[in-house]
């Protein structure tokens, strides 16, 4: 038995003859008679009261738990008094991740989750809950599919973490019938050459720079922006991808570069050439603000991309007033209309540029794990599933490779010979 059954109406001490004797306590006839105790795993007392006339049942759920135990299902009695959303705030505020990250993973499980999930108890999860989910997820107007998986995601970890706790005996997210969110197929369509450079000659003078930057070394719009003097190593060659301007709850912030990595990546010559130049015609500028959160302590660079006024770049202002023109001018999308607004342009956005990076360096032969690096993608799958269809086929670098050899040895001047029988006498 993984413990005992107390009855609090009696108790057994010594009678005058030294012999013990069952007497009454205090509670006799009040409240609940039998108390089932048990030490679970954690090392804690845990135990359930039954009323008089009960204590076959409480030796039964004694059992039951005993059974839980061995055969690794045991879930804490608890987990049905605390609900979903009371175990992920206080799962979120044990999180060791980014004050930022963890206002966006609560601002998806406030805005998605709770509302389906969040009154449930946490020990009375069954994968039909979470396919309700996925379901409610899919229905969702502004919910695509890449987020729905972000949201499957956070759920499943909070469930992961509630079976480490003991609270749920596994987790349903890993249920044969639940099928998780899958994202829309989507082959990513790299601009040719002329496109970058007819977007670069439509922008200002100001901004030209950043395409040589963004499609020279792969970073993100919010690095580019945030983009600072310590970051350029020029004898080096190399780009120190080190932050990025964010921004939380509409404040701009300083913070580490998606994924709370740093990385480096290579610094061509002629992007070397081209900061070089900006540089010399707008001098960086000191720019303050928050790290990481708005209430975050504040921080100073000196940028390298700032507004006409002096200030930072702000990414609305320039995607409405530099950027989306500057497509327009180069034909990626219409011209704007009446009132000056332009359509819609995710599939052109900025970063239309890491795209062309990424594709320019894999059409050159760039292994997947390097091209990974420098994007500062966490893990070469995730480059290896966007950007797969771009790579070289091997049957090309076969053939490169023999041509390779056969010029070496016959000389570029010299194409395929026939076989020539040998002369007599040889």
């Amino acid at each position: 038995m993984a413990g005992h059954v107390q009855d609090r109406w009696f108790k057994t001490e010594p009678g005058a003859d030294g012999k013990p004797r069952r007497v009454r306590t205090d509670r006799y006839g009040t409240g609940l008679r039998y108390r089932a105790r048990y030490v679970g795993p954690d090392g804690a007392e845990k135990g359930k009261s039954f009323p008089d006339g009960q204590k076959r049942l409480a030796n039964k759920w004694l059992s039951a738990i005993e059974t839980d135990m061995t055969r690794g299902q045991y879930t804490d009695p608890k987990s049905m008094q605390i609900t979903f959303r009371q175990y992920a705030e206080k799962w979120l505020d044990s999180k060791t991740s980014s004050p930022m990250t963890r206002k966006e993973l609560g601002r998806r499980l406030r805005l998605h989750v709770y509302p389906v999930l969040g009154s449930r108890p946490i020990g009375a999860f069954r994968p039909e809950h979470i396919r309700d989910l996925v379901s409610a997820l899919e229905a969702k107007p502004g919910v695509g599919p890449s987020y729905a998986r972000n949201i499957f995601a956070d759920v499943q970890s909070v469930l992961s973490a509630a079976v480490d706790d003991t609270l749920l005996s596994r987790n349903p997210c890993s249920a044969r019938t639940v099928r998780r969110p899958k994202p829309a197929p989507r082959l990513v369509v790299p601009w040719m050459p002329d496109q970058v450079f007819a977007v670069r000659a439509a922008l200002s003078e100001r901004y030209k720079s950043m395409v040589d930057v963004g499609s020279g070394c792969g970073p993100r719009q919010g690095e580019i922006f945030g983009l600072a003097e310590d970051a350029i190593d020029f004898e080096g060659r190399t780009l120190h991808i080190v932050r990025q301007i964010k921004h939380v709850e509409g404040h701009p912030v300083f913070a580490l570069p998606k994924g709370g990595k740093t990385r480096e990546a290579p610094l061509p010559d002629h992007v070397a050439g081209s900061l070089q130049a900006h540089m010399g015609s707008f001098e960086p500028v000191e720019i303050t603000l928050p790290w990481e959160t708005p209430e975050g302590p504040k921080v100073t660079f000196r940028l390298i991309y700032t507004a006409e006024q002096g200030g930072m770049v702000w990414r609305s202002n320039f995607n409405g007033k530099e950027w989306k023109p500057a497509l327009a001018a180069a034909g990626l999308i219409s011209a704007a209309d009446d009132d000056g607004r332009y359509e819609s342009a995710r599939e052109h956005g900025m970063h239309a540029l890491r795209h062309f990076y990424a594709s320019a360096l894999l059409s050159e032969g760039e292994s997947i794990k390097v091209v990974s690096e420098y994007m500062g993608h966490s893990d070469p799958a995730l480059t290896l599933r966007v950007y797969a269809h771009l790579m070289l086929d091997s049957r090309d670098r076969a053939r490169r490779a023999i041509d390779a050899v056969f010029q070496r040895i016959f000389g570029e001047d010299h194409g395929p010979r026939t076989a020539q029988p040998p002369t007599d006498g040889l």
